[in-house]
C-alpha cells in the first residue's frame, strides 16, 4: 500500500489531496491561511460566558463567532474549578509558573450536577472547539483541553494516562504506560496515540516536552489577551495531517510552493527524520499538479449524486438535514451473472469499499443509512458487515456501524466535526438561464475568433481547454487544429486542463504569460 499527499496552493487557498495507490481517500481545504469560518477542531480560545441554559444543562459561550458556541455540562471536565481557579490567578498576573506542579487542585465537579451550579454569565473560561460551525450552529465546544503531539496528547488539570485502543498487544500497551507515568508531569494526564507503537522513551518524552512548551507559550498570552479571542490555534493543515496520519507506508509528499515545501520538510524532520527525502518540490509550469496525479478527474466523478464503480455499478448518494442516504444499484452487472445471491454480494462488496473512501472523501457525519442490495444467504449478510468493518477501520474519525436489518439496511454513525465537503460539479446551461448540465458545450466558433485575434500579435500560442473541448480541436483528419495550422501559418499547442468548467479556456505565449 502506497499513501501520498499532495498539496497544492492558490493565491486564497491550500488544497490536500490524500491519495492511497493512486486513488484519491481525502481532500481537505485551507482557505486564507486557516479555514474559512476562522475555526479548526482543536483551537482554544479564551471566551466568555454568555448565559447557562439550565433545560438544556448547557451553556452559550460567545467566542467571536456569529453565532455562540455551545458547551454541555458532560463537556466540562472533571476538573472544570482548578481550571477556573488557575485562569483567575494567571490573568491577574500571581502565577507565573505554568508547570501545575505546585498549583493546588480544586475538588471535581459532579458528573451528574447543573450548569448554572459551575458556570455564571460574564466568566472566563478557557474551551477548545471539537466540532467546527455546522450549517446555522455555532461551534461546539469544550473546556477539557488536550494539546495533540505525534504521539502523545496531554491533558491539563488530569492525573489520567491512557493508551490508544487500537493498540493490540497488551504487552506494549503496559509497556507504554509504564514509560509515559516515568515522564508525565504532574498536573497533567497523557493519552498515548496509535503511531507511538515500539517508539522508545526518547521520542515520547521530546513529543511531550514540546506539548509543554507549547501549554506555557499558550499560559503567557492570557493575561493579556482580549476576551473572547484565540490563544492557541492548530498547527497548518500539512502539519496538522501529517501529525496525524503519517506513517511508513507514505512514499510521496508532493508541494507546489516553495515556502510551503520548506515548512513540510522541517516537519516532517522532527516527526520522521529518515522520511524527509520523500518530500519533493513540484515545478513544472506545463502541468498542474493535481492534473498530474489524475485528482481533478476524480474530483469531478465523485462528488456527484452518481458514482459509478466497476462492472457497471453505481451508488445514489442523497442527502437530508437529518441523514445521509446511500442506495447501490448493480446496473448493468445483473444481465450477465446466473446467479442472483453471487451478483448481489460481488456488487455489494464492491460498494461496501467505494462506501468507505465515499465517507471519508466527503467527511460526511451524523447517520448514514445505506440500502445494500437484498441478500438471502445470513453468511453473506455477515460477509459484507465484516468487510465494511475493515474497509473503515482506517478512518480516523468515530464511528459505529450496525449489523444489517430485516430490511437489508445497514445504518452507521460517523463523528460529526466539521462541515461536509461538497464540490458542486453541475455546470450552468448557457443556452438556458435556469438550467444546468452534466455534458460540454463546444464553443469552437469563439476560440477560432480570439485565436484569429492573437496570433497577429503572438508567434507561439498556448490553448488550454477542458478535455473535451481539446479533443474536439485535435482529433479527426483533418483536425480543426491542422486547418488553423494551414490558414494561420502557426502551430498552436493545446493543453487539456481537468480543472476547467467546459466553457473556460485560457491563452498563454511562450513565456507561459496569459493573452487576453
Amino acid at each position: 500500500m502506497n499513501k501520498e499527499l499532495i498539496i497544492r496552493t492558490s493565491s486564497d487557498a491550500v488544497d490536500f489531496a490524500l491519495l492511497k495507490d493512486g486513488k484519491l481517500i481525502e481532500l481537505h481545504k485551507e482557505e486564507g491561511g486557516e479555514e474559512k469560518n476562522g475555526f479548526q477542531v482543536g483551537d482554544i480560545f479564551i471566551a466568555k460566558i454568555r448565559k447557562p441554559v439550565p433545560g438544556l444543562n448547557a451553556a452559550f459561550v460567545n467566542v467571536g463567532f456569529e453565532k455562540d458556541a455551545f458547551l454541555h455540562y458532560h463537556d466540562l471536565g472533571p476538573n472544570l474549578s482548578s481550571m477556573m481557579k488557575f485562569i483567575k490567578l494567571v490573568s491577574a498576573g500571581k502565577i507565573k509558573d505554568f508547570s501545575l506542579k505546585n498549583f493546588p487542585f480544586e475538588p471535581e465537579i459532579n458528573k451528574d450536577g447543573a450548569i448554572s451550579d459551575v458556570l455564571s454569565a460574564n466568566q472566563s473560561i478557557l474551551v477548545q472547539v471539537v466540532k467546527e460551525p455546522i450549517s446555522t450552529k455555532g461551534p461546539r465546544i469544550s473546556s477539557e483541553l488536550s494539546l495533540a503531539g505525534r504521539y502523545v496528547v496531554l491533558v491539563p488539570f488530569s492525573d489520567r494516562v491512557s493508551v490508544s485502543q487500537k493498540i493490540d498487544s497488551k504487552e506494549e500497551k503496559d509497556r507504554l504506560k509504564r514509560l509515559v507515568q516515568s515522564i508525565k508531569p504532574k498536573g497533567f494526564g497523557v493519552i498515548v496515540r496509535t503511531v507511538a507503537e515500539g517508539k522508545k522513551v526518547a521520542e515520547l518524552d521530546k513529543d511531550l516536552q514540546n506539548l509543554l512548551d507549547k501549554w506555557s507559550a499558550m499560559c503567557k498570552r492570557i493575561p493579556t489577551a482580549h476576551h473572547p479571542s484565540k490563544i492557541l490555534g492548530e498547527v497548518n493543515k500539512a502539519s496538522s495531517i501529517l501529525r496525524d496520519v503519517f506513517n511508513d507506508t507514505f512514499t510521496g509528499i508532493y508541494v507546489d510552493d516553495e515556502d510551503l515545501y520548506y515548512q513540510t520538510k522541517d516537519y516532517l524532520q522532527e516527526i520522521a527524520p529518515s522520511k524527509v527525502s520523500i518530500v519533493k518540490h513540484y515545478q513544472s509550469r506545463d502541468l498542474p499538479l493535481f492534473e498530474k496525479y489524475n485528482i481533478e478527474r476524480q474530483i469531478k466523478t465523485s462528488f456527484g449524486k452518481t458514482v459509478s464503480m466497476s462492472k457497471g455499478a453505481y451508488l445514489i448518494i442523497e442527502h437530508t438535514e437529518a441523514l445521509h442516504v446511500i442506495d447501490v444499484n448493480s446496473g448493468n452487472r445483473s444481465n450477465k451473472a446466473t446467479n442472483q445471491e453471487d451478483t448481489a454480494l460481488e456488487v455489494n462488496m464492491i460498494a461496501a469499499a467505494e462506501i468507505a473512501r465515499q465517507l471519508r472523501l466527503r467527511d460526511m457525519g451524523g447517520i448514514i443509512v445505506v440500502d445494500f442490495i437484498d441478500m438471502q444467504n445470513p453468511d453473506n449478510r455477515k460477509t459484507l458487515y465484516d468487510f465494511l468493518k475493515e474497509e473503515m477501520s482506517d478512518d480516523k474519525a468515530k464511528h459505529k456501524i450496525l449489523p444489517p436489518s430485516k430490511f437489508g439496511l445497514i445504518q452507521i454513525t460517523r463523528q460529526r466535526v466539521r462541515p461536509e465537503v461538497n464540490i458542486k460539479t453541475r455546470e450552468e446551461d448557457p443556452n438556458n438561464e435556469n438550467g444546468e448540465i452534466e455534458a460540454p458545450i463546444l464553443i469552437v466558433d469563439k476560440i477560432v475568433a480570439d485565436l484569429e485575434r492573437i496570433t497577429k500579435d503572438h508567434k507561439k500560442v498556448v490553448l488550454n481547454a477542458h478535455p473535451f473541448v481539446a479533443a474536439y480541436l485535435t482529433k479527426g483528419f483533418p483536425s480543426i487544429r491542422s486547418k488553423w495550422f494551414f490558414e494561420h501559418k502557426k502551430w498552436v499547442k493545446i493543453i487539456p486542463r481537468d480543472a476547467y468548467t467546459f466553457l473556460e479556456y485560457h491563452f498563454f505565449d511562450k513565456e507561459g504569460n496569459e493573452v487576453r
